[in-house]
């Protein structure tokens, strides 16, 4: 072989590992690339479609209200003539609560309600105890009228006139929107009810905007003031009743970003009340107008009876583990396999307080008494399960005759870890197909008068032992006739 040879040799060598090596090195570079590509992809995933109720991003939870410390109130109404003994936990009235938010509006003034009978114009009957709810809507017309306050309301479909927000559009400015749930999911209504002022100052609970809601009805709600965190979560829920109650509107899939929370059961908010800092987070209802993160209603209330390990006591109008208005009905048993789990796995005290009154239906003693029966097997099964029921006697011929009154409307749990404070009745419609917002509180361990919780069991106490409260068997009995 010549040396030219040898040279030729050598420089196809060297040109083979020259291509060789920069194969090597695309090679290289594309597997980076798709390496580099597929973690994008994984943290978008976790950032955009992992966003849930159940798995939400790492994020700073604490509320920074303007004043440091949001003020909270426990706010009720009890109806004329109901007395309770000396010393007994007592809480400033509804009306009071909602007088006071109202006198605080500088911009806005939004509502979210089932009806409005805030004047006596729509009953039959009129009553001196009306002028609660007058003076709030005369506060609301001045509130537009006089002070240029915003006004917006959400309202319920309904087939008839709403006189009071007609007038409160007409005098007050007021813009008014119905939500029809039975367009939108073919059964439902809006059953939320919701006062909320500058985005910084809120009432949710019981009260409907009616007269009685504030002196024939009993009912438990919350007013939280100076509270931008969690009254701008709030708003949130109100923009989505705003925005599905135009006439062409449909339920999104998904919801808008603007929509979404980052507070839930999983993730709650860091809250400063009145000086202490608890857990807390707002639940909707139904799963369908739930946007991304925001716990649902019915999911909310069975994980905190599954959380408790001492107690449940439960305050409700009505409770059903069907549906009650959707054609055909169907069982619903979620709550109800909460309680019986709870009481027979956990061994927690659960005591339920229903409401007994002129509209109640017959057919709840049945499900009561299967909740009950199982505290017979106690000494088998240590299941310990109460029921009683709360009657609102109407004293006088007056307040016997005022339609849909009298009773106690309040719709709450307290547990040894949780208050809630809820707008629904307990049945599968409530959670199903019908508005409706829950608010939990959770995380202190005051154990005093102080503690948010213990507050709020206090009162369930107060009422569990009055003389307003029948055990179920009373109802056999003396009220076999009417069941």
């Amino acid at each position: 072989m010549t040396v030219e040879e040898d040279k030729e040799d050598l420089f196809v060598v060297t040109k083979k590992e020259q291509n060789r090596k920069v194969g090597l090195l695309v090679v290289g570079i594309v597997f980076l690339l798709m390496i580099l590509a597929t973690i994008i992809g994984v943290a978008v995933y976790v950032l955009t479609d992992r966003y849930s109720a159940d798995d939400p991003p790492s994020v700073d939870l604490q509320c920074k209200a303007k004043n440091d410390a949001c003020l909270f109130t426990l706010v009720e109404s009890i109806p004329e003539n109901l007395t309770y003994n000396a010393g007994e936990p007592s809480h400033p009235s509804t009306f009071s609560g909602i007088q006071e938010i109202i006198s605080k509006a500088e911009n806005t003034i939004e509502i979210a309600s089932f009806y409005w009978t805030m004047r006596p114009n729509d009953l039959p009957v009129t009553d001196p105890s009306s002028w609660q709810g007058e003076q709030i809507f005369k506060d609301l017309v001045f509130a537009g009228k006089e002070k240029g306050i915003k006004i917006r309301i959400v309202q319920s479909f309904q087939k008839e006139p709403v006189n009071d927000t007609i007038y409160l559009a007409k005098e007050a400015g007021a813009e008014v929107r119905s939500l029809n749930f039975d367009r939108l999911l073919h059964s439902g209504i809006l059953h939320t009810k919701m006062w909320l002022v500058d985005r910084r100052h809120f009432y949710v609970g019981s009260a409907n905007l009616d007269w009685r809601s504030y002196t024939q009805v009993k009912e438990m709600g919350s007013i939280i003031q100076n509270c931008d965190c969690l009254a701008g979560d709030i708003g949130k829920i109100f923009d989505a009743y705003w925005y599905l109650a135009t006439p062409e509107s449909s339920i999104p899939s998904p919801w808008p970003p603007q929509y979404n929370t980052m507070y839930n059961i999983s993730s709650p908010m860091v809250v400063n009340f009145n000086g202490t800092k608890y857990n807390t987070f707002l639940s909707s209802s139904p799963p369908q107008i739930c946007p991304s993160g925001r716990s649902q209603d019915g999911n909310t209330i069975v994980q905190i009876i599954n959380n408790a390990t001492k107690y449940v006591h439960i305050a409700v109008m009505d409770y059903f583990p069907t549906t009650q208005f959707s054609h055909p009905r169907i069982y619903w048993p979620d709550i109800d396999d909460a309680i019986r789990s709870a009481a027979f796995d956990n061994h927690v005290q659960v005591r339920l307080l229903f409401s007994y009154w002129n509209n109640t239906w017959p057919e709840m003693f049945i499900y009561l008494h299967s909740l009950q029966s199982l505290k017979y097997y106690s000494e088998f099964l240590k299941v310990n399960i109460e029921v009683k029921l709360f009657v609102v006697p109407a004293f006088t011929e007056a307040q016997k005759n005022i339609p849909y009154a009298r009773v106690n409307h309040n719709k709450y749990m307290v547990t040894d870890k949780t208050a809630y404070i809820g707008t629904s009745n307990w049945s599968g419609d409530y959670f199903r197909t019908t508005g409706g917002i829950g608010l939990a509180i959770e995380g202190s361990n005051l154990g005093n008068q102080s503690d948010i919780r213990k507050q709020l069991a206090s009162v369930f106490e107060r009422d569990w032992y009055s003389q307003y409260a029948f055990p179920l068997d009373h109802f056999n009995t003396t009220l076999s006739q009417s069941i």
